[in-house]
């Protein structure tokens, strides 16, 4: 697969203009008004402001959002730090949220997202570190108040100086055993030392230690660092709202126009990332996981610059393909791969790495130099016949197609990304970078394509059982030096990409909006439900298919197979699919506790053809014995991996094993993929394809006529015969009340604790209810244990439904304190709670109903989210699609008598999943035999 050729790319199209002189806001503090280039189909007003500070705005005014963002993007990073405080610019991150001249409060900007539906984070890069919330709009100058300060005026609050540094030492424990991570570390040892990206940017309780006696204080080395690059010139801030682009304008004028100009600049990393005269190095490295990986990474010149042209997305394409004929394809038909990406990394302005990166199978794990042969043999493919205008231009026309159709995501989310790319691209690119390919440059694309040779190369090979006394630094990753041995020899069957045959030539846009789902086809074996959607401004078509079967989780044994099932279909159907997923189509199966779901996402034009073939794989098509291999093998590395997954999903999953039923752990499903030979599957696909009932739903731009063909084709296939009533459902249990305490099957290092407290029935008034005393609790559960007393980075409390099942789970994940004192902190906190429950009034849970009720009333931001939200509403006994906006209302109406009385029966029902390293693991499927179905109604 060819990752997208910049990953914070994300830009626009149209006309570039300057805005009239007189303007609401004042014009002393505007230097520049400019409108970027947007889709035709993009309703949303655009501006961009540079104030006379040097602060770059984008405005984005649209007025169907119901939440407002901002984001601002600080070009500095970790690449920033000195070598005597690695990890300063991520702490400095950290302490800009404690208090403001203005709001000195330590929790003041959390409280008021908190009561206002909002969320707010930050994270820190090389290069960039970047600050960003989403809120009510009603609430939005407020937040910019709060948010603007950080930048004016922050206090740098030397009384939680120890507390955020644990805080970010926490957050270094939790990701010392991310592989991303560990591969990271080890490519830095073999990086340009003297090149600033290669320090370690998380930084713990070590590299933030207090400098000694008579130096420059830790809080002085953060202060200095924020004014030596802090500065408007090196800001870029980007906002989303639905407010008109004056009123934004105005709002932010006022606030960011005070921002320090101190003539700085972004800075430039000079130093060359590679030293070429050490090349090639070959490497292995020890992985956690059980997994083997190949990794070729061949410098390159930052591509970012030549955006315009994309040199590298070509050549990431023609290397990254999976059709017939790919590098892919000839090594997963040779069992050597289950998996290939091409992409860029390591960018820092002048520097990249282009990456090729290959998951082994075991037999591949033992072929390296043939898949190195490979590798380089479809190189010398692409240059011998690769690099073509025609398809340039094919990508270049795929390009803007996607361009023009493109979905807005989340107005937090399209915030960051706009913000980021304010800080690379003209300002009239903003909207239009990551797709403008306006000319193809053979000589350019040659050049790079010159780069990927043997010897300008460094290799990494990845695997559990590598062992050695060198390890990095700060992730303890055990690695090694390789002498290259003789060349491998490179497998046949290379060919290049064909024309891509699926690319839509109808991209009309049908009139028509649906308020919701309506019935399409209804019969006992199949339903069928249809939304003509025309708000996104797409002709594309989400498609659900639900294909249910009565023992899809019966047993281990059965929930296994219905995994092989959906897995073997996707893997069967890639390389004949890849290129329609190329062109904008795109089909995965999914297993669940009923069966399997096929979803079906693309343009109109050309779906009909893609579910047939669909379909006619699953029911016809022969079972390979070395495919069923390759599809077993890696659903069983994924679940020998499950103990070394993050803590936090492994809790959940006990949490969601206990409370749910059916359902399997991680071991009972390895255990019972051992036991299974290809005969099985075959079998198990003729058992599952004879007894069906089948629910389908079509969301998008294609009428009623069309919907009514496609599902009758799907039911033509099918022939489904059960009816729904023969399908079992998933059932939340309830909690016995006895402080039950689990154990998840974990090998990670921290301590966690996460406590679930259950509501007493699954009616929408419980939910809701339930729903306003998380939001109650939220922030000052984070301010109290993590804020106040450090407990961990990971530090969360929300509502966690189990199904319909209302419940607030509450978590804690720490370096350093074990289960049993989180848990006592977590008992302070609750009986603290019960008392400030009972001296609350009832005017001020105003605040936290309207922060639920927004938050459920909030608008789907894309075609697949809406698709996904109506799809979900089919899985309950009594279909309905207006569930969220049911709670919505629900929420307004909770009583502070409602929660009182709610509170101690959540009190009552607690089921904590705790976990120490040593820990033995739980007995979680006996457990869950002691425990009774949650009721539906209320008996209270």
């Amino acid at each position: 697969m060819a990752l997208p050729g910049g990953a914070l790319l994300g830009m626009a199209m149209g006309s570039l203009w300057l805005a009239p002189a007189a303007l609401a806001a004042d014009e002393d503090d505007i230097k520049e008004v400019v409108t970027p280039h947007v889709s035709p189909y993009d309703e949303r007003d655009y501006r961009v402001l540079e104030l006379e500070n040097g602060l770059n705005v984008l405005l984005v005014s649209d007025d169907e959002a119901d939440k407002a963002a901002a984001s601002m993007n600080v070009r500095v990073g970790s690449a920033q730090d000195p070598d005597d405080l690695q990890g300063l610019a991520h702490f400095l991150e950290h302490m800009l949220f404690l208090g403001t001249e203005a709001y000195p409060e330590v929790d003041a900007y959390q409280r008021y997202l908190s009561r206002n539906a909002g969320s707010h984070n930050a994270f820190t890069a090389s290069q960039d570190t970047n600050y960003f919330f989403s809120i009510e709009p009603s609430a939005f100058e407020g937040a910019l108040d709060r948010f603007s300060a950080f930048f004016v005026s922050p206090l740098f609050n030397a009384d939680k100086l120890e507390s955020e540094r644990n805080v970010v030492h926490s957050e270094y424990v939790a990701r010392r055993r991310d592989e991303g991570r560990r591969e990271n570390a080890v490519l830095n040892q073999l990086l340009n030392p003297d090149n600033p990206t290669t320090q370690f940017a998380v930084g713990n309780r070590e590299t933030l230690a207090n400098p000694p006696e008579g130096e420059a204080t830790l809080r002085e080395r953060v202060m200095a660092f924020y004014q030596r690059h802090y500065d408007a010139n090196v800001m870029n801030l980007a906002v989303v709202a639905p407010q008109s682009l004056d009123t934004l304008e105005d709002w932010v004028v006022e606030r960011f126009a005070e921002i320090p100009d101190n003539d700085r600049e972004a800075p430039a990393i000079d130093t060359p990332l590679v030293d070429r005269d050490t090349l090639p190095r070959y490497v292995e490295r020890q992985s956690i996981e059980d997994r083997h990986q190949l990794r070729f990474y061949f410098p390159i010149p930052d591509p970012t610059d030549a955006y315009r042209q994309k040199p590298t997305q070509l050549i990431s394409h023609l290397l990254g393909d999976e059709s017939d004929g790919s590098l892919f394809a000839v090594l997963k038909d040779a069992g050597l791969a289950d998996a290939l990406s091409t992409g860029i990394s390591r960018a820092d302005g002048q520097h990249a790495l282009f990456t090729v990166s290959i998951s082994l199978t075991e037999d591949g794990a033992q072929r390296l130099d043939d898949i190195e042969a490979t590798l380089f043999a479809a190189i010398e493919r692409i240059r011998q016949g690769g690099l073509e205008e025609w398809r340039y231009t094919e990508q270049a026309d795929l390009n803007e197609q996607a361009f023009r159709f493109q979905q807005h995501g989340e107005p937090q989310q399209e915030a960051i990304r706009l913000s980021m790319n304010l800080s690379r691209y003209p300002v009239e690119d903003v909207q239009y970078a990551a797709y403008r390919m306006d000319e193809f440059d053979a000589e350019q694309h040659q050049r790079y394509l010159d780069a990927l040779t043997q010897d300008n190369m460094l290799r990494i090979y990845s695997a559990p059982d590598i062992e050695s006394e060198k390890v990095t630094p700060w992730f303890d990753t055990a690695w090694r030096e390789q002498t290259p041995s003789e060349s491998g020899q490179a497998l046949s069957g290379l060919a290049l990409p064909a024309p891509n045959p699926f690319i839509a030539s109808d991209l009309t846009l049908l009139e028509g909006q649906d308020e919701r789902p309506s019935t399409l086809i209804d019969t006992p074996s199949f339903t069928a439900w249809h939304m003509q959607v025309a708000q996104f401004n797409t002709p594309k078509v989400e498609w659900r298919l639900s294909l249910q079967h009565p023992s899809a989780s019966y047993s281990a044994e059965e929930a296994v197979l219905t995994r092989l099932l959906a897995n073997w279909l996707n893997d069967s159907l890639n390389e004949a699919l890849y290129p329609a997923w190329l062109a904008g189509q795109s089909f995965s199966a999914y297993a669940h506790s009923r069966g399997i779901t096929l979803s079906f996402s693309g343009w109109r034009d050309g779906q009909t053809p893609l579910i047939e073939q669909a379909l006619d794989q699953l029911s016809g098509a022969d079972i390979g014995q070395r495919d069923f291999e390759r599809v077993l093998n890696r659903l069983q590395r994924e679940w020998r991996n499950a103990p070394q997954a993050s803590l936090y999903a492994q809790a959940s999953g006990t949490l969601g094993e206990a409370l749910l039923t059916p359902q399997w752990s991680t071991q009972a499903l390895l255990e019972a993929s051992q036991r299974l030979a290809r005969g099985h599957l075959i079998d198990f696909r003729q058992r599952f394809l004879d007894d069906l009932y089948v629910d389908a739903m079509a969301v998008g731009n294609l009428g009623p006529e069309l919907a009514i063909e496609q599902a009758n084709l799907m039911r033509g296939k099918l022939t489904p015969r059960l009816a729904r009533d023969d399908i079992r459902n998933l059932t939340p249990l309830a909690v016995s009340g006895d402080d039950t305490v689990l154990h998840p099957n974990s090998q990670r290092e921290e301590s966690i604790v996460l406590r679930y407290l259950q509501g007493r029935d699954q009616t929408l008034r419980e939910q809701a209810a339930t729903q306003v005393l998380a939001q109650w609790l939220e922030t000052p559960f984070y301010q109290q244990l993590r804020t106040e007393e450090q407990l961990g980075y990971i530090v969360n409390a929300g509502y966690s439904p189990v199904l319909d099942a209302p419940g607030i789970a509450m978590v804690v994940q720490s370096p350093d304190a074990d289960s049993d004192t989180i848990a006592e902190r977590m008992d302070a906190f609750l009986e603290d709670a019960d008392e400030r429950l009972e001296q609350l009034e009832d005017g001020e849970l105003n605040a936290y109903r309207q922060a639920v009720n927004t938050r459920l009333s909030q608008r789907d931001t894309g075609l697949a989210q809406m698709a996904n939200r109506y799809w979900q509403a089919t899985a309950r006994d009594e279909v309905r699609f207006d569930h969220r906006e049911q709670l919505a209302e629900l929420a307004l109406e909770v009583t502070l008598d409602e929660l009182q009385a709610l509170w101690p029966a959540l009190r009552e029902h607690q089921l904590d999943v705790r976990f120490n390293p040593g820990d033995e693991p739980s007995d979680v499927a006996a457990i869950r035999q002691q425990f009774t179905p949650l009721p539906e109604k209320a008996d209270h």
